[in-house]
């Protein structure tokens, strides 16, 4: 993971290792980014901070320039432009972690664990190695931001020996003040500290002294008296207060904490401090094996947290509790006793493991919060426990590195000499992957690394349970094994929860809101979400939920009909492709494109149970999902999809079969295999033309018969089978056959010679396309007549390329984009613009060794210049809007 740092000198680091980003300008830029803290920063403000009033000619040139090297030499960071400008985000900063230590830092000075909120304070200090933006100038916004983290870090620093002065150090406090007070000697809290920090080392003279140093130097050199509270200390000390006594102890036992290591959850302690300091009642709720518990001992420590896993009666839920905070030996009302306590005790009351006993523990909480009215409770659920005021802290799977980490950490625990080379770190990320970075599962697996390798392990995650093993009898959890874990999850299930649950295991990569309903009803989907059976995304446009591979294993193996769902979700699958369809030649292409691209896992998943057991049904499914292929760039996964169903369902009926052939060829023509394109659509026509009951089919059939002729091809097989096409089309009223047939007859036009009633004819079909909402039909047309207008010295090609872009973005057609920035470079080149071409082609190259996409000769631009795409393609190309804005400059050039 790459870290922007910025509390000093500008660097870039991934790990440990430093990364060259180029030279000044190009550090700079990445520096006022970073700054802008995820919010676009405008071209002009861009160009101001950079050049100041020695501007390049071409300044917004120049800035794309240095986009495009930063985005190769830092892959993966997504360095975006949109109508707002440029803007870095998520920019992982030492600014950001400098943050979350403090916020860790404070909510344990206000739990009173003030050793470890010393540690969480240097921590955030230790992050400092400079003046914060040194690399940048002194205008306005980045003198205000420079400030604002010099003021954090001087109030760290005073906090930072707070805590150590109140942990007990107080020799050591008084060293550190002596240095802060004399780098900063206007800031009378470090005064304040030091005298509190002398007069506990027994030096009260030295104590008043310091005062008095302060009150002098104030006087002196600025006229003022000491604020109130340097004059309240120094009344106190003369008076010699007890309470200003030393009273700082740990809060928690050192031998009160989990014997290993507690990793990647130090956001989610410091929320729940956090929410604890604000809320009097916070669940934190998880799925199986996501560390509710060992969080809660981690915040707590061991002694203080209710264990209620091993309570079955809810009747013995009161004596448990009081059981487990002290309450022993008493004779009269166990409960008010508790409540006793409770007030005396004046602690947060921690529930670990409340789902079981849901209602009653909810109940109980209530009471007690009503009556007590100092109390906070802390309780851990795989579901909230639905009580009025509640605030639920949400604990999923560790974010990636982190699970990594603790992989790393307990695999080295296990076996000492063991160092991280011996596995690709690839390898420990999939097997974190594998195992949903869940951290009950990432420690099992570290076990059994000593038995099977991570690679080996990998291999045999298909019986995780049984690989996995046992949990070691010193783990928090009370369950035995993982399967354990989540069977105690189903167990809690009602019927219909459980059917449900059962019926969604077949769903790879997650599904969408109307697969769940159709299974079983949105208010049981509710109910699987509460209890961390289903997850939830609800950040996008649309919500989308997905279970955990663990819970799907466990799914898979108490169904008793797996063949049945199986077969369940593959009929899903083949009724969304069949809606579908329509849409990806409609008004709705776009968003039927992006839908889809969600759900290819479930395609996938699909079409493979259909391959097998019913064939036929895949052969229709692969063929619907043409464009869809084609418009991802998954060619050769399209193509050998279709093959084997070809071969699977040799006797299906005719139409599906001409279908799928036709399907077959559109992806080969985009391949560059030109010949068997034509060659197949023309068995394709043979077999459907005398065919009356396929006269729409005949029209699509012709309509690719006459596309995948250009360029190069038969002009007079191009007019005959476009001008049918359209015939046909006109006929059956097919709206959106009839503008690409439109479309079709006008390249067959230009192929023939008869270039400007060709243009014209394209001119009418983008109009036709517009006027019915047909999008990608309107692009493909605006890319065909600028193919015609590349000579022209880009006057009229290049707002064309760039009108086809933009709706080729819109629509995510990759093998589109890919053909219209191909010409865009052609056009370029012409006009002498070499560093523009030289950008769109580099994404052209790229994408061409990724995928089996040529774009080059496709419509009616077959020129490839010597040497384009020989050679080994950019690492890292430049970004599509970044394509989007060359061709919008060299438009306004021209």
């Amino acid at each position: 993971m790459l870290t922007f740092a910025v509390l000093g000198p500008f660097e870039v680091r991934a790990g440990d290792h430093s990364v060259h980003v180029g030279g000044r300008m190009p550090r700079r830029l990445l520096a006022i980014l970073v700054a802008g803290e995820g919010r676009p920063i405008s071209e002009d403000s861009l160009a101001e901070k950079l050049w100041g009033d020695r501007q390049p000619r071409n300044p917004a040139g120049a800035l794309q320039v240095y986009v495009s090297r930063l985005r190769r030499v830092l892959p993966g960071t997504e360095l975006q432009r949109s109508a707002g400008g440029y803007r870095l985000v998520p920019a992982g900063t030492d600014v950001e972690q400098f943050r979350c230590h403090l916020v860790r830092a404070h909510a344990l000075a206000a739990d009173d664990r003030h050793a470890e909120a010393h540690e969480a304070f240097e921590a955030a200090l230790g992050l400092w190695r400079g003046t914060p933006y040194e690399d940048l100038g002194d205008d306005e916004s980045t003198v205000a931001v420079r400030a604002a983290l010099l003021e954090q870090r001087d109030s760290a620093q005073e906090e930072a020996v707070a805590s150590l002065l109140a942990s007990g150090n107080h020799a050591g406090s008084v060293a550190r003040l002596e240095l802060l007070v004399h780098a900063a000697p206007y800031r009378e809290r470090r005064w304040q500290l030091l005298a509190l920090a002398l007069y506990r080392c027994g030096r009260q003279a030295d104590a008043l002294n310091a005062l008095r140093r302060v009150r002098t130097l104030l006087a002196e050199e600025l006229g003022v008296d000491p604020g109130p509270m340097v004059r309240q200390l120094e009344s106190r000390i003369l008076s010699q207060d007890p309470a200003l006594a030393a009273t700082g102890t740990p809060a928690v036992k050192p031998n009160d904490r989990p014997l290993s290591s507690f990793i990647g959850r130090d956001a989610d302690l410091a929320m729940l401090s956090r929410l604890v300091g604000l809320h009097r009642l916070v669940t934190v709720v998880g799925p199986a094996g996501c560390g509710k518990t060992r969080l809660a001992v981690q915040w707590a420590g061991r002694d203080a947290v209710v264990r209620l896993a091993d309570v079955a009666d809810p009747a013995h839920l009161v004596s448990a509790v009081a059981a487990a905070i002290g309450v022993t030996g008493f004779t009269g009302d166990l409960y008010e006793a508790l409540i006793k306590r409770l007030r005396l005790d004046g602690k947060a009351l921690v529930l670990d493991n409340c789902e079981h006993l849901g209602g009653e523990v909810a109940r109980f909480v209530v009471d007690l919060l009503d009556r007590i009215p100092t109390l906070s409770v802390v309780a851990t659920s795989r579901s909230p426990l639905g009580v009025d005021g509640e605030h639920s802290l949400p604990l999923g799977p560790l974010a990636a590195d982190d699970a990594v980490m603790l992989l790393i950490d307990r695999i080295r625990a296990g076996r000492p000499g063991w160092t991280e080379q011996d596995a690709d770190r690839q390898d420990l990320s999939r097997l974190a992957n594998a195992l949903d970075r869940l951290p009950l599962a990432l420690e099992l697996a570290a076990a059994r690394v000593r038995t099977f390798g991570v690679r080996g392990l990998i291999e045999n995650l298909d019986d995780r349970f049984t690989v996995l093993g046992r949990i070691p009898h010193n783990k928090m959890t009370p369950h035995a094994t993982l399967q354990e874990a989540v069977a105690w999850s189903f167990d809690l299930l009602s019927g219909e929860e459980y059917d449900l649950a059962i019926r969604l295991w077949p769903y790879e990569g997650g599904f969408p809101l109307d697969a769940a309903g159709s299974a079983g009803g949105l208010g049981t989907l509710v109910s699987l979400v509460d209890q961390s059976v289903v997850t939830a995304e609800t950040g996008g446009s649309t919500a989308r939920y997905w279970m955990l591979e663990t819970i799907r294993a466990y799914g898979r193996s108490v169904d008793g009909d797996p063949a049945a769902t199986r077969a369940a979700h593959a009929l899903w699958v083949r009724e969304l492709v069949a809606r579908a369809e329509g849409d990806l030649q409609g008004v709705r292409s776009a968003t039927t494109m992006a839908a889809l691209r969600l759900e290819l896992p479930n395609l996938r998943a699909g079409l493979a149970h259909d391959l097998t057991y019913a064939p036929v049904e895949a052969l229709r499914t692969a063929a619907r999902l043409m464009w869809f292929w084609i418009r991802s760039g998954l060619l050769a996964e399209g193509n050998r999809t279709l093959s084997a169903a070809l071969a699977a369902a040799p006797d299906a009926p005719l139409g599906d079969i001409v279908r799928a052939k036709t399907s077959s060829a559109a992806l080969l023509y985009f391949t560059g295999d030109v010949t068997t394109a034509r060659h197949t659509l023309s068995e394709a026509n043979l077999a459907v033309a005398s065919e009356p009951r396929h006269r729409s089919l005949l029209a699509e059939v012709r309509y690719y018969q006459a596309l995948v002729q250009l360029p190069g091809g038969d002009p007079v097989v191009a007019l005959a089978a476009s001008a049918e096409a359209h015939a046909i089309a006109t006929e059956t009223q097919t709206t959106w056959l009839v503008a690409a047939t439109a479309m079709a007859w006008g390249a067959a036009l230009v192929m023939a010679g008869r270039i400007a009633e060709g243009r014209d004819r394209l001119r009418d079909a983008v109009q036709l396309a517009d006027s019915s909402g047909l999008v990608w039909t309107a692009a493909l047309s605006e890319l065909m007549l600028a193919q015609t207008l590349v000579d022209a010295q880009g006057s009229e090609a290049l707002p064309l390329l760039r009108s086809s872009l933009r709706r080729f973005l819109d629509e995510g057609d990759l093998s589109n984009q890919l053909a219209v920035l191909h010409n865009g470079a052609l056009v370029l080149d012409a006009a002498d613009d070499a560093a523009g071409a030289a950008l769109l082609r580099g994404i052209v190259h790229f994408h061409q060794a990724h995928s089996d996409i040529r774009p080059a000769g496709t419509f009616l631009q077959s020129t490839v210049p010597l040497g384009w795409y020989e050679g080994a393609p950019p690492s890292q190309p430049a970004a599509l809007n970044d394509a989007l804005a060359v061709l919008s400059a060299s438009v306004r050039a021209v």
